[in-house]
């Protein structure tokens, strides 16, 4: 890391993607477990986020499934292998704020194994039968605004995340940097590093550190 003194690295934040960077993809999970095929798209394969969860929520009304059945999936998930360590590493160099386009509902089963990070997501709405009805977005297109509202308190601001949905933090982060993404947004996006696995993830930060 930078050889600047201890407190430096409290100007320098982190944001990291949840699904796809430190847990297992919900929705690939939801379609493995209820054999319902067309749940297996995500911000890798349908860019268009709204598009995307009305999709979902239609197939779900559909099939006749809920909460009750998400929330069998989530239980039987852990953060992928090396996850909980790589968190314990970027805590300790940057504060880190992960910043996703899951639903609180879903997620603080996975946020306790990881010790409770800071997270930013959205909201469901859901019935008392267990329906989802709805989903309510923090704001539109919040991943990059955090980032710019961070730089603009004077922060240094470096992202990573695997999706399309992630390109636009990635651009306005000081540093964006791609882990374990698609070929097609590799191609897409050639102007971030990528990087496949926790060790290179963890140099790329190093090195975004000592450029700043």
């Amino acid at each position: 890391m930078s050889p600047n003194p201890l407190w430096s690295r409290l100007l320098e934040i982190a944001c990291l993607d949840l699904e796809g960077v430190l847990v297992p993809e919900i929705w690939i999970g939801v379609a493995e477990s209820t054999g319902v095929d067309a749940l297996r798209a995500t911000t890798r394969d349908i860019p268009d986020y709204d598009e995307l969860m009305r999709q979902r929520l239609r197939i779900l009304d559909e099939q006749g499934f809920g909460m009750t059945e998400i929330q069998a999936v989530i239980a039987g998930l852990a953060p992928l292998d090396g996850a909980k360590e790589f968190l314990e590493w970027i805590s300790a160099n940057f504060q880190v704020v992960i910043l996703s386009d899951t639903f609180y509902e879903f997620a603080a089963p996975l946020m306790a194994q990881l010790n409770w990070p800071t997270l930013f997501c959205h909201r469901l709405s859901v019935e008392s039968d267990g329906r989802i009805s709805d989903y309510h977005l923090r704001m539109k297109g919040h991943k990059r605004r955090a980032v710019e509202a961070f730089k603009q308190l004077n922060f240094t601001v470096f992202a990573a995340g695997d999706s399309y949905n992630d390109t636009s933090m990635l651009s306005a982060a000081d540093q964006g940097i791609l882990f374990s993404a698609p070929q097609n947004v590799i191609d897409e996006f050639p102007q971030f590093p990528v990087t496949n696995t926790y060790a290179e993830l963890k140099a790329a930060f190093e090195a975004a550190s000592l450029r700043f």
